[in-house]
This record gives structure tokens, sequence and C-alpha cells, in this order.
């Protein structure tokens, strides 16, 4: 854990940032090709940080052509893996030498708090690279069985210029998850921070520019998705997308691959993810400890949120009213200040949106446990209802906030069946003395990722991605993520007499 400043600190940082504003494209920073601009301001106290480039379909035409220059050259694609992964390990570097400086442009980008850039997201991020980097010369081609009058090689080649397309609830940590194993795997990158959180995307890539990286091998260019995200997924040069966000936005993108070149596209997509506290579950206490902080970790903004609380009715009440406890111990605030767990939402209308199920929950007469209000217009508190019916909007939709919805049920059975009466199927936590029990909740949970007497998603070791309408075509992290960058080729030698 790395030892945090004060928030008179932080704010002295934060008012002497120059954030980056034009798009980095072909090793520099390049206004859109309109002289556009998007407004950047500070979620918390809406003042005014910088304005970005707003691109358009013409900006991307540019960045994917330099972008295939690039690759065709082979200036990083047929660089030795060794030589890439030095060049990666050098990016790492420069990160931590900016470490702070990168945290607190990510807090007021986002509204993070900035506990959670400096020691979960910054060091994340050079995790991810590192184990990427690491990894790019240690995996090795295959040969088939196919007697001694052939040889046949199956061997992986970069996939070409890869369009990656971010979400804007982990900026710089989702940059890394997309960067590290495409570039680890010889792509060009042309990749498209959210519009509300483009800073630490701009910075990484002039880091990575000082580190080695080539020209035109990774470029990052901002702006709206209707102007730069959909010219993107239509491009007829880029070879596939991958793409973190909702799961409307996903269907889209397949879309724009049927409409254009087939391009291959990996989709992580959105979740309602369950958590089951059966009535065996020891440790009540720490079990509510992990519940909490599976519904309101980064205020709720997170795919993979526990955000449905399935409970059996033996074990209800005693576990409520420790979750009630912990969840007083969050505490909501100015994201700069190292003391508070939560900061504010990302912007003005995802405010709205959440607020929105707020009153859905006062129609519904749900019962409040904890929360229901909001404050200055850009924080929710963390809140609890209970008497949640799986088809009610607050189990049914993703708010994506600080809102926990709890659903009780009276058997093993029942929590597996409404566990996975959803459209969604990305993460989902089980608790459970009887670990027989656990492990048959695990198989028959249908979800990408699945915990046992605990919450999280796994590290940089596992993969990353879901079931049904939570994920298509592919998986982030662990040696998997490096597929969706890479082609399989055949090669079959004949050495018959």
């Amino acid at each position: 854990m790395t030892d945090l400043l004060t928030l008179a600190e932080y704010t002295s940082i934060a008012e002497k940032l120059t954030p980056p504003s034009d798009s980095f494209i072909n090793g520099g920073f390049r206004p859109s090709s309109n002289g556009a601009k998007i407004v950047v301001t500070n979620p918390a106290t809406g003042a005014h940080i910088t304005d970005i480039a707003a691109c358009t379909a013409e900006d991307v035409d540019f960045a994917v052509s330099k972008a295939r220059d690039a690759f065709e050259s082979g200036v990083w694609s047929k660089k030795h893996p060794s030589e890439r992964k030095r060049i990666l390990l050098k990016l790492c570097d420069l990160i931590e030498e900016n470490a702070t400086e990168l945290a607190v442009m990510e807090s007021i980008d986002s509204g993070k708090p900035i506990a959670d850039c400096v020691n979960i997201d910054i060091s994340e991020v050079i995790h991810t690279l590192s184990w990427h980097a690491e990894l790019m010369d240690k995996i090795y081609d295959q040969t088939a069985p196919v007697g001694n009058d052939a040889m046949a090689m199956i061997v992986r080649e970069p996939v070409g210029v890869v369009g990656a397309v971010l979400p804007w609830n982990f900026p710089i940590l989702m940059l890394a998850w997309k960067m590290a194993p495409s570039l680890a795997a010889g792509c060009s990158v042309v990749l498209k921070p959210a519009a509300q959180t483009s800073l630490t995307a701009l910075r990484v890539a002039e880091l990575a520019y000082q580190a080695g990286v080539p020209a035109g091998v990774f470029n990052v260019i901002t702006g709206s998705g209707k102007e730069v995200g959909e010219a993107i997924g239509r491009h007829m040069d880029v070879d596939m997308v991958t793409f973190t966000g909702s799961t409307a936005t996903g269907r889209r993108f397949l879309g724009y691959s049927a409409e254009s070149n087939i391009k291959e596209v990996v989709l992580e997509l959105g979740g309602k993810n369950p958590c089951i506290v059966l009535d065996d579950a020891e440790d009540i206490d720490t079990v509510a400890e992990q519940v909490v902080a599976a519904a309101f970790w980064n205020m709720g903004e997170n795919c993979s949120a526990g955000s449905r609380l399935i409970v059996q009715s033996g074990i209800k009440d005693e576990l409520l009213s420790h979750i009630v406890k912990h969840s007083k111990e969050w505490k909501t605030g100015n994201p700069l200040d190292p003391s508070n767990q939560l900061g504010c939402l990302v912007d003005t209308n995802h405010f709205s949106k959440v607020a929105e199920y707020l009153d859905i929950a006062k129609e519904d007469k749900h019962k409040l446990i904890l929360g229901g209000e909001t404050v200055d217009g850009r924080y929710v508190m963390p809140t609890i209802y209970d008497g949640v019916k799986n088809t009610d909007r607050l189990a049914v939709e993703e708010i994506f906030g600080p809102v926990l919805s709890v659903i009780t049920v009276d058997s093993y059975e029942e929590a597996i069946a409404v566990a996975n009466d959803t459209e969604y199927g990305l993460a989902a936590s089980i608790f459970s003395a009887n670990s027989k029990k656990s492990l048959r909740a695990a198989r028959e949970l249908k979800a990408g990722t699945v915990t046992v007497n605990c919450f999280g998603e796994g590290d940089i070791s596992t993969p990353f991605g879901g079931y049904k309408q939570s994920g298509f075509g592919g998986r982030d992290n662990s040696i998997h993520a490096h597929d969706q960058f890479t082609q399989l080729k055949t090669i079959w030698v004949d050495l018959s007499e």
C-alpha cells in the first residue's frame, strides 16, 4: 500500500496539473480536424479542468491509417518479443514515476476516491502492463501430430489494427486491460477513451511514446461515441474491436461489424450480479463486509458490483444489521480526501439516472434500510432496499450506482434459480460454510466469475468476462486475453519422399 498524502496536498497537485487536451496520434498531440472541443469539468466541484479534442470520422481515418502504416512496416509487429517487453517494462517505470500525478488526474476527471486511484487503479495498471510484458516471450506456438510425412505448425500472428473503446468507470485500468495484451501481441492500437474520462489515457499515450513505443503504434483519439466510437466500429481497416461498456452499446458494435468488414468483436458488458448468502454461512460480520464492498465499491459504478443480495430468510435480519453497520463506515465526500471511501458519480447525467431509481423504489414501496439520499446533485449515499422481488426494476436493471437490493429466499434451490433469472451473467458470489454446496453453486451459477465466501474479480492471471448479455467473443485478463489479439495460422510442410 502506498502512503497517502493529505487533502491539502492532493488539492495542490490538482491545481497545478496541466492535463493534455489534444488527441495523441502518430507520436504526437493533434487537435481535431474541425477544431471542436469538449469541455471537461471536475464532477465533484463543477470546476473547469480543460477542453479536449472532439474528433470526427476524419480524425479516425487519419489515426487508423497511421496505425496501419506502423503495423505493416513491422516497426512494432515484427520487433523481437524481448524488445517489446523491454519497452513495456520501461513504460511501467514511467507510470510509477508519475503515479501521483496520474492518480490525481484520474480522481478529478472521474470522481473516484483518491485512495482507490493510488492503491488500486494505478498499482494495478503497472501490474497489468508488467504481467503481459513478461508473458509475451513465454507463449509458445504448437505443432500438430500429423505423422512422419508432414509437419504442421500452429502459429500466432498479431491480428493487425485494434480499435479499443473504453468505459468511464475505470478509465486508466481498462486502458491497461486493452493496451497490454494488444501491444504484447504486436498489434497497433487506436484507442477511444470515454468522453467523460479521457485525461489519463492521453497521458499514458505520451509516456508510452517516451518509453519507446513507435509512432503510430498506440494512438488515443478523443470524442463522442457517435462520432468516434461508431467510426472505429465501422472502419474497413480496423481488424478487431475490443469494447467495455453497456450492453446496449455492445450490440451496436456487433451491428457495425456486420455492416462493414466483419471485424472481430470482443465485448465486456453489463451485469446485475447476485450475492447469495445461505443460512449456514459463517462469520456473518465478515460476510457483511464483503457484501458492502461488492455493492458500494467505486460508488457502485462497477459492472461486477454485487447489486442483488439474495439471502436465505433464516439469516437475513442478522446479516442486514451487520451490513448497515459496515455501510455506515463508508464515508462519502470529496474524492481528493483520502479519508473518503466513496466519491461522486461521474457526471450529472449519470447522477440523474441513479437518483431516478430512488424514486422508483419509493413508488414500488420497497423498504428503505439505509440511505436513499442524494447530496449536492453529485453524490448518492449508500442505499439499501429490502422487500425487492426479482421481477422489480431495482432487481432487473443495471443501476450502476450505490444501491443494494435485498431479495429474500427460503432455500438453496430458490437462491440459485433467482440468481440465474437475469439477462446478465458477469459475476456472482456464494457464501456458505458447506464446501460441497458452495462448489455446486459455483458450477450452477451462470456467470463468468464466481467467488466463494468473498467478493472479487480474480486477478490478472484469471480471465474476466461474462455469460449471456454480459459478454461476447473473448475475455480480458490472463493468457486468454492474448487470444483476441492474435490470429491462428496453420503452416503445413510436406516431408514425404
